[in-house]
């Protein structure tokens, strides 16, 4: 889940474990919350195979390489639905 990954520290210098996140705090920004479905993407199984190449043959969750979540894919409904989390971060202003 994403509020685990943005949880993880490195040990060394308590920083987050992402380099994204770690420039944000570095940049004086703080994490404050998690978007659980910050982008939702809607289509047929069709589209997304289109879109991914992958067969869509299977209900259930279904690994798109380079996604930070899986989609999830029913062969009933001919629909799939990918819900990618986010993190925010509050950088004050001067």
């Amino acid at each position: 889940p994403m509020s685990e990954y943005a949880a993880r520290t490195r040990p060394t210098d308590g920083l987050p474990d992402d380099p994204w996140l770690r420039t944000h705090v570095r940049a004086g920004g703080h994490i404050v919350g998690i978007a659980p479905t910050s982008m939702l993407v809607a289509g047929s199984l069709a589209q997304w195979r289109h879109w991914t190449g992958l067969p869509f043959d299977a209900d259930g969750p279904v690994i798109v390489p380079g996604a930070l979540a899986p989609v999830h894919a029913s062969l009933a409904h001919d629909h799939a639905v990918y819900a990618e989390p986010n993190v925010w971060v509050h950088h004050p202003l001067a």
